[in-house]
């Protein structure tokens, strides 16, 4: 049986990070206003933790941070962190009214908020809050009473009190115990009627990340780019803290990461590691690779040996240089990634992870290197958890995944009726992912258990297998297959700029093509064309749930 090192607290990685990198490179707004090193990012980290304490925000105090993408949202979080109080992170994408609901909800006491949440904030809908700061300037937005508004003003005289001596090296001593405390409330959602803030400790995120740094261990000086929400465990977990408890230097993507913007960004960036997710992998697929790859010649060489050599050479050339050409790691999860490309992933060798985590685990739950990982699977379990499937025969019969461990959450805050439908007596942690292991405890994904549909003759249909099947047909951008009184439909997304009538005589065919792949109980009766693109979360997966 494997042997596991002692888990420790992340801030032991920081205590001894920091100092040694003090006047490196640290947090960086891509094209943006802030770029912190190690030593000025601890500096504005202190000062922000004094002024929250000194404005009564106490531990175990909730905080609520609501904002794009910035380095000021990660030094506000640090700064929250350090003050012991806990850190409730929410979407700016949400609509306002649902950010006042979850405010009070968490019974957040202060707020950092970017410019465009705060023109909607209704402050009268918010009795509990005390102090709101603006995260792309730190100014004061809302004072609750005078005396917090002269903390503000006086944080800088404060802070020379604090430190009379100045700021220094010696000044990082980060307390690595209270591993079991509350570190982070964070919202998978705005829009339920019984809202699921999902509790995570320092233990859960610490191990996280010492998973991460012993399993993909990274170096100062390596750049990368913090492309997924902060307010998403992925961006917060994974593309900042692991990266600076390694000295690694982050820049902050604060636009929509589109293909074009992204490309920009690599480029310039030149990232050792990128997580994203299967759509925009898909989407920079269609755009460099597919079109090259239909050429006659090109088509011709890729099909024959030998010559096919050359042609997966030129194509893992040209992805790693589009990639910014020091690429070591690319990361993908959340969904299913188109076959094709993974398969040409796989054929070229390119250093290409298909994980799978879940905000409940903080986010970690299975990885694998690209080079021990067969097409469909996501992976094995990280290390010091353990996987179950919730079948009679997990190699072959599938089932609900089940997980326990150090990475699994605390429960819902302020939701015991759903934590109990998620958490068992026995601590394992009920996905609602269904899925088989293989017997070297590969997992392989098959759908969730609530879109599972239920055949008439009792069959179990998994969607997202026959979508995949879809989304290879000529002219298809995405799919959806739902259950219509009983008829399976495919709703279909359609590629842009191509006439109504050629599309629709591309769909007549498409649905013949589709059913010859299928078996009888899963055939597809007939194919929607959508008039515009799915609704997506902010980590773009469709919004399953609005089109059933």
């Amino acid at each position: 049986m494997k042997q596991f090192n002692e888990l420790h607290h992340f801030f032991t990685y920081l205590n001894h990070v920091v100092p040694a990198h003090w006047d490196e490179p640290a947090l960086t707004d891509y094209q943006g206003k802030y770029d912190y090193t190690y030593g000025q990012a601890a500096e504005q980290v202190a000062k922000i933790r004094l002024l929250l304490n000194k404005a009564g925000v106490q531990e175990g105090d909730h905080v609520a941070i609501c904002s794009n993408n910035c380095a000021n949202w990660a030094v506000a979080a640090m700064a929250i962190t350090i003050n012991h109080s806990v850190i409730v992170s929410l979407m700016d994408a949400f609509v306002p009214e649902d950010i006042e609901k979850l405010v009070r909800h968490s019974n957040a006491k202060a707020m950092f908020v970017s410019s465009a949440v705060w023109e909607h904030i209704h402050i009268e809908s918010l009795p509990g809050v005390d102090l709101i700061i603006n995260t792309e300037s730190f100014q004061l937005l809302y004072a609750r009473t005078p005396q917090i508004e002269e903390v503000y003003r006086n944080s800088e005289q404060l802070f020379s009190e604090q430190y009379p001596n100045g700021f220094g090296k010696e000044d990082i001593h980060l307390p690595n115990d209270r591993m079991e405390d509350l570190m982070i409330i964070n919202y998978t959602s705005g829009t339920t009627s019984s809202p699921k803030g999902v509790m995570l400790s320092y233990r859960n995120i610490s191990a996280n990340i010492q998973y991460s740094q012993e399993t993909i261990p990274n170096k100062a000086g390596w750049s990368e780019i913090c492309m997924l929400p902060l307010a998403h465990m992925f961006g917060f977990t994974i593309e900042f803290l692991y990266q600076v408890c390694g000295g690694c230097h982050v820049y902050f993507l604060n636009k929509k990461p589109s293909p074009t913007i992204l490309m920009q960004a690599y480029s310039e960036v030149k990232p050792y590691m990128i997580l994203t997710v299967p759509l925009v992998l898909e989407k920079i697929f269609r755009k460099k690779i597919f079109p090259a790859l239909q050429k006659p010649m090109v088509k011709l060489m890729w099909n024959t040996p030998v010559l096919c050599k050359v042609v997966e050479k030129k194509i893992y050339s040209e992805l790693m240089n589009a990639f910014g050409g020091q690429l070591i790691w690319l990361i993908t999860g959340g969904a299913a990634v188109h076959p094709e490309v993974e398969r040409i992933f796989r054929r070229i060798k390119f250093p290409f992870v298909v994980g799978y985590g879940l905000t409940e685990t903080g986010p970690l739950a299975c990885y694998a290197h690209w080079y021990n990982e067969v097409q469909g699977c996501c992976g094995t379990v990280v290390d010091r958890c353990e996987l179950k499937i919730d079948s009679e025969d997990p190699y072959k019969i599938v089932g609900e995944i089940f997980f326990r461990g150090p990475h699994v959450m605390m429960g819902y805050y302020n939701n015991e009726e759903a934590t109990k439908e998620i958490l068992d007596d026995q601590g394992w942690l009920h996905t609602g992912d269904l899925g088989v292991v293989d017997k070297q405890g590969r997992l392989f994904i098959k759908g969730r258990k609530k879109a599972m549909i239920l055949s008439s003759n009792g069959q179990n249909i998994y969607p997202e297998e026959v979508e995949e099947k879809v989304n290879s047909l000529p002219m298809v951008e995405e799919s959806l297959v739902v259950d219509r009184n009983g008829k399976l439909v495919a709703l279909v997304v359609p590629e842009h700029h191509i006439e109504r009538e050629i599309i629709e005589e591309q769909m007549v065919k498409n649905l013949a093509l589709l059913n010859e792949q299928l078996p009888k109980h899963s055939q597809i009766q007939s194919i929607e064309i959508m008039d515009t693109e799915f609704e997506k979360t902010p980590k773009q997966s469709i919004k399953r749930f609005l089109y059933q």
